[in-house]
């Protein structure tokens, strides 16, 4: 492979394959509740649109392993809180919620999906703790630096607050990763190269590398729609995902390089329906730059 992906890097760690478990801890975000509906692009489900909602925790991982078997064995399994800001809320239900979780057979680790700016005291005890019991990452929404475009897009924090909760993560010795979205309304090339020279800057454990879609459940299809804006075409995300490849450290762990949209409700840009697709023309053009 070219790069450390998250498969080869959790067969490395646990000898043998390692399954993610999408599950919905029915958190809210404080960017929704507090600043006009959340980010433009998410989803009326949070980026959840693959969870099984049920407030019953082990029905949802007995659900998600039934499910992921069907595409591969494994007695290991990632617990991962994806949808809306999983260290936002009750202090209380999070601490309970994640550590009857790591306590279920076959749980091997934790993911939580957050916002850099939920990382009050209160949250960093119970991460510092939970460090401790299971193997812990964070998934935080970087998306870009371009502060004309945090505010576009409706981040809801600024980047030196996003750096706040870096620093305040690698203090604690927490692994973390970065989402980085490529296309946002407006954006060239060069915000590109500053947000990826950022990524390489801050060492994360892991990133993950989306395109900007459109789903009609979000603010952005509005915006889209009122809006003269440009979506980036598939040729330009195989070039900036080939070229963020080449130069990424090998210790940072690739999650993901392309997005997963929910066909029932993706408008725009097409291609981005076509995962696999999208995945071979990457790896087609990185074996022709003789990538290793």
């Amino acid at each position: 492979m070219y790069y450390t992906t998250l498969n080869d890097y959790l067969k490395n760690k646990f000898g043998s394959k390692v399954i993610k478990l999408s599950l919905d801890g029915h958190n809210s975000c404080p960017n929704r509740i507090n600043n006009q509906g959340g980010c433009i692009f998410c989803s009326s489900r949070g980026a959840g649109e693959f969870t099984f909602s049920d407030f019953n925790i082990n029905r949802q991982v007995e659900f998600q392993k039934t499910f992921m078997s069907k595409k591969w064995k494994s007695d290991k399994f990632i617990a991962y809180f994806q949808n809306f800001t999983n260290t936002y809320g009750d202090i209380g239900y999070l601490k309970k919620m994640y550590n009857d979780v790591i306590k279920i057979n076959g749980i091997v680790g934790l993911a939580i999906a957050t916002r850099a700016d939920c990382l009050n005291d209160e949250v960093m005890e119970m991460l510092i703790d939970l460090n401790k019991k299971t193997f812990l990452w964070l998934e935080l929404g970087l998306q870009t630096v371009n502060e004309k475009t945090i505010e576009l897009i409706n981040r809801g924090y600024t980047h030196r607050e996003f750096e706040d909760g870096v620093n305040k993560l690698k203090r604690a010795n927490i692994k973390f990763l970065t989402h980085v979205i490529y296309g946002l309304p407006y954006e060239t090339y060069e915000d590109y190269l500053n947000t990826l020279n950022y990524v390489y800057k801050i060492k994360p454990f892991g990133v993950k590398f989306h395109s900007l879609y459109i789903q009609r459940d979000s603010k952005l299809f509005k915006f889209y729609l009122e809006n003269d804006i440009r979506l980036i075409t598939r040729d330009e995300y195989v070039k900036i995902v080939c070229d963020s490849l080449e130069k990424l450290p090998k210790e940072i762990v690739v999650h993901r390089i392309t997005g997963d949209p929910d066909k029932k409700l993706h408008i725009a840009p097409m291609w981005c329906r076509d995962k696999l697709t999208v995945i071979s023309e990457i790896y087609s053009e990185l074996k022709k730059r003789k990538f290793k």
